[in-house]
């Protein structure tokens, strides 16, 4: 008799191979790493005997589960911000703190507990995308589990990159320090069209096919994203993406809720893999995946939890569940993605999907001992029938729960027995955890509590005007009055320029007292055609510091920033109590009067109709420039022709409020 490892036996066998090999009471033989038979009892015990033989006692014996896509250091991020849109839960909380908490320590802390999540559930291979990827690598094989580990590259700073061009000197150094690992293959990962540039997406792709390694991304993951990219680019997103020759690469695509078929049937020609959501679509309101289709075409489809900040788990049984009966109700068949072919996704297409196919997903000659024990004596799991083959693998998908896993073995090592983790302790990793979340509620809390930290915290471009603005506003008659008087020697015109201005100012409860205003500034060509359309936040303090003689008004400084997200981004992230929406025409002059500039706004206000107003302004820096500005601008009220005692002191918003 031939000597293995390990034998284990008296147990329910699913193979998850090309012929779904199912053995019944069945054996699986395990030397060092790998597997060496699978077959019935009565065929392998008379050929095998074992340094170890195992009674599995009934259960089921199968290849781990695989999850496809995930961010696992952000279990320190679980139930940070739930019940949000995908955009405003990810620029306005994930990586605000990601920006100011993730460093490695964070990093190797996540991956630890996620790590001990997910054997408990009896995932043994996982897709992972995240930043200081290489101290995911390093505790992922600490505790032993396998993974594809893919380093993030954006085209914004990171936490840990302050470019893409340093996230790419990275990740090469770290490919190749981990370039054939026994548990860990290392990868690189464009976080998303939308979050790259052509150039980073091109040069993460030459990487990945240099050092012929996987190339994970996220794919068409919301329809904004699709509609985006058809505006800018004028295609969808896997045209995109081919035309830049990603797909050269050995591509995860994470998502796919929004690929139509000719976009599909391009992925199963470049052999890309898919990594089905479920959850986290549903959670985030992203959609539901054609995966009924993809199987159909042909595509590699596993399935992923995504990251169990947007989960909020790591339970793969859920997911497992989930895509069934997704699949059926979004198709109205009761026949589509069956239960084997289900837990085919979990394992060897899941497998293919991240291009380990050759490796791990299956028990088969030659892979490695990945493999786990599922208990279906449970209430919850019985009776069981016997007529129907197929119905084992609707015991685990329907019924089966995370609880059910006793025994997880990676790389031929048990990580668990009898439901006891055997390589990570949970106690002081969830100590330490509980103290990251301390100071992140407190970093939150003292954010929340200010509209500029808020702003700030967006990471977008963010400047502070110059301290102070010199302004004054005079009701009009007949605009006409205003433009003849302009023609005036004393007053030099600079430029000219013609806006429509579109505003929403955000109020909010005291004792906040600024307000934020969002505009959208279309510029007008003399033909009045639109040429541009600018998007900026303004976020504007108190009214004024002081009222100078004639009501001309010193205001506080202002902060701008470039507004690239939606109106609706901006309501939900920044939550205003009150909303006020100003539509205005604007003609706008710079101007020099005595030595000095000043912006004149001849201004049509159109939504609220409250008529015609001269407006004049400059900037500022001290109490006594201030001073002299102020009796210019009544000086250039006269000179254009409008009485300095009808100057009122609110501003627009104030006029409306008023």
């Amino acid at each position: 008799m031939e000597t293995v490892s390990i034998l284990l036996k008296n147990a329910i066998v699913l193979t998850m191979d090309e012929q779904f090999n199912r053995y019944e009471p069945g054996v699986v033989a395990i030397r060092d790493h790998s597997i060496v038979a699978t077959g019935n009892e009565s065929d392998l015990l008379n050929r095998y005997t074992a340094e170890e033989i195992i009674d599995c006692g009934g259960k089921i014996i199968m290849p781990g589960l695989i999850n496809a896509h995930t961010h696992v250091p952000m279990t320190l991020l679980r139930g940070l911000a739930d019940d949000l849109r995908l955009d405003v839960w990810l620029l306005g909380y994930m990586m605000p703190v990601e920006r100011e908490f993730v460093s490695p320590d964070f990093v190797r802390l996540g991956t630890k507990i996620a790590c001990a999540e997910m054997i408990r559930n009896g995932i043994t291979c996982f897709a992972d995308m995240y930043y200081f990827e290489e101290d995911v690598a390093k505790a992922t094989a600490e505790v032993g589990m396998r993974a594809v580990c893919s380093q993030t590259v954006l085209k914004f700073p990171t936490p840990d990159a302050t470019s893409y061009e340093e996230s790419l000197a990275y990740a090469r150094e770290y490919i190749q320090r981990w370039k054939g690992h026994p548990l860990i293959v290392p990868s690189i990962a464009p976080h998303a069209p939308y979050t790259c540039t052509d150039e980073i997406l091109r040069a993460c792709a030459k990487l990945a096919i240099e050092f012929d390694v996987p190339l994970h991304i996220h794919i068409a993951e919301t329809a904004q994203e699709v509609e985006n990219m058809r505006r800018d680019q004028n295609m969808p997103v896997v045209p995109y993406i081919k035309k830049l020759n990603l797909l050269d690469a050995k591509v995860l695509a994470a998502h796919c809720v929004h690929i139509d078929e000719g976009e599909i049937r391009t992925f199963e020609h470049y052999n890309t893999g898919v990594a089905h959501n479920p959850s986290s679509n549903l959670k985030l309101a992203s959609g539901i995946a054609p995966i009924k289709r993809m199987l159909e075409i042909g595509l590699n489809v596993g399935i992923g939890t995504d990251g169990p900040a947007s989960n909020n788990d790591l339970d793969m049984f859920e997911e497992l569940r989930l895509a069934s009966f997704l699949a059926k109700g979004a198709s109205g068949d009761p026949t589509a993605l069956p239960a084997r072919q289900t837990l085919a996704m979990a394992t060897i297409l899941g497998a293919r999907a991240m291009h380990l196919g050759d490796v791990t997903g299956s028990l088969e000659v030659g892979k490695s001992a990945d493999l786990i024990l599922i208990d279906i004596s449970p209430v919850h799991n019985s009776p069981r029938f016997h007529h129907d083959p197929n119905s084992t693998y609707a015991q685990v998908v329907y019924a089966t729960k995370a609880t059910d896993v006793t025994d997880v073995m990676v790389h031929g090592r048990w990580l668990m027995r009898n439901q006891q983790l055997l390589t990570v302790q949970e106690g002081e990793l969830l100590k330490a955890a509980g103290e990251y979340a301390i100071k992140i509620d407190t970093f939150l809390i003292k954010r929340e509590k200010s509209l500029l930290s808020k702003l700030l915290a967006l990471g977008e471009r963010t400047e502070e005007e110059e301290s102070f603005e010199v302004q004054a506003k005079v009701p009009v008659k007949d605009p006409q009055i205003v433009l003849s008087a302009l023609i005036n020697p004393e007053i030099q015109i600079i430029r000219t320029r013609h806006y429509r201005q579109y505003d929403v100012y955000f109020g909010f409860d005291a004792p906040e007292e600024s307000h934020l205003r969002y505009r959208e500034d279309h510029s007008v060509s003399k033909q009045g055609v639109i040429t541009n359309v600018r998007t900026r936040l303004t976020l504007i303090g108190p009214s004024r510091e002081h009222s100078y003689p004639k009501k001309v008004l010193l205001s506080r400084s202002r902060f701008l920033a470039s507004a690239n997200q939606s109106l609706r981004f901006y309501r939900e992230y920044f939550k205003p109590t009150q909303e006020i929406e100003i539509e205005k025409d604007r003609l706008r002059y710079l101007v020099k009067f005595k030595d000095t500039e000043f912006f004149i706004n001849l201004d049509t206000m159109n939504k609220p109709d409250l008529g015609y107003f001269l407006e004049i302004k400059s900037r500022t820096w001290s109490q006594k420039d201030a001073e002299l500005k102020s009796q210019l601008v009544v000086e250039l009220i006269k000179q254009i022709g409008e009485s300095p005692e009808a100057t009122i002191s609110q501003d627009y918003i104030g006029l409306i409020k008023a």
